[in-house]
């Protein structure tokens, strides 16, 4: 099972370090991780996605919440939280495909951000579906390049107490 974490750590030298090494040191897998500065200057926020039964998702939130910098960690139930990830896209094209390739870019909300005479750019966030299904329709194309940035994601504004709850009965 697939397993979305937010974990909220001090914004500190080392913190990223200490956090992939405890996932490492365990033998969990990190299907994506994403990190970036909150509102707040010196807390960052992290996005994992893993895999793994409920006990081994129990086991990475309490190794997490040991650790002196984090903290808060919450998993993201897929119906409690809002999830988004960002993708570009470079594109083979040629003056036949051109249009083919926006009118589908256009349907997916996507958008055009280099224009080259052999190639189109195009950036794409939504959830993760709706990406890889663009991909999809990309690649008859020839997709030359592509870069995606993972998931982010929070918890919606009436579940953060339901969460919260949760993290206080387990423990956290």
């Amino acid at each position: 099972m697939r397993h979305i974490i937010s974990v909220i750590v001090e914004n500190k030298f080392g913190v990223l370090a200490r956090i992939s090494g405890l996932f490492s040191s365990r033998g969990y897998n990190i299907d994506s991780l994403t990190v970036g500065e909150s509102n707040d200057p010196s807390v960052s926020r992290m996005t994992i996605v893993t895999r793994g039964d409920d006990s081994i998702l129990d086991q990475v939130m309490k190794q997490l919440n040991k650790l002196v910098d984090v903290i808060e960690v919450t998993d993201l139930p897929r119906e409690n939280s809002v999830r988004r990830e960002l993708c570009l896209i470079k594109v083979k094209c040629t003056a036949g495909t051109r249009t083919e390739i926006l009118e589908v870019a256009n349907v997916f909300r996507a958008k055009t951000i280099d224009v080259g005479h052999r190639s189109l750019m195009i950036q794409i966030t939504g959830t993760e579906g709706k990406i890889n299904a663009f991909i999809k329709l990309m690649e008859p194309f020839q997709i030359i390049e592509m870069a995606r940035t993972g998931v982010v994601a929070m918890m919606r504004e009436m579940n953060e107490t339901a969460g919260q709850e949760n993290n206080e009965q387990n423990g956290q």
